[in-house]
């Protein structure tokens, strides 16, 4: 694998083709992502669509990972949240090619949306994944909860038997 690119996602037919195609893998591999296999690639560019539409609109960033001009990865960092939580960001639809995992694509993405969130005066991230097949794993052992990239966030875990959900959040 070559150097890996990350950067922020627009519309247009090669991204949703390339994000479409990332989904329906992901789904067919028993990705947690809210669809169910099989997905159809008009779905699943159609989810796509109203994603980037509202990244658009400033309400979330879709950003993609890049091994030279093929998309191996993504996260979105919704920031369209209550008033009262300005303060707050998501973190959704974490998803690697298969053969790309193991790499530190997933590791990647979450600094920079993490980085990304930082810039945007968002304190507290929250990723909500399964515990067993879902990110936390991977996740865990090189970015949760032992060490924090920026130190202005603060871990926090609330855990339930079908999911984890980490908090990173600022101060305390």
């Amino acid at each position: 694998m070559s150097k890996i690119e990350i950067n922020e996602l627009c519309a247009s037919p090669a991204i949703l083709e390339m994000l479409g195609d990332l989904l329906i893998e992901t789904v067919a591999n028993g990705g947690s992502v809210s669809f169910m296999h099989p997905l159809q690639p008009d779905a699943a560019q159609a989810f796509w669509s109203t994603g980037l539409a509202a990244a658009t609109r400033g309400e979330r960033i879709v950003l993609g990972a890049w091994d030279d001009e093929r998309l191996v990865g993504t996260v979105t960092l919704l920031l369209d949240c209550p008033p009262n939580q300005p303060h707050r960001a998501e973190i959704a639809k974490l998803m690697t090619r298969v053969h790309a995992r193991g790499r530190g694509l997933a590791r990647a993405l979450m600094l920079e949306a993490e980085r990304i969130a930082v810039a945007r005066g968002r304190t507290l991230i929250t990723l909500d994944t399964a515990e067993e097949d879902g990110a936390a794993g991977p996740l865990r052992r090189p970015w949760l909860p032992s060490r924090r990239p920026d130190p202005r966030l603060r871990l926090q875990t609330a855990r339930r038997p079908d999911r984890d959900d980490h908090l990173f959040q600022a101060g305390r």
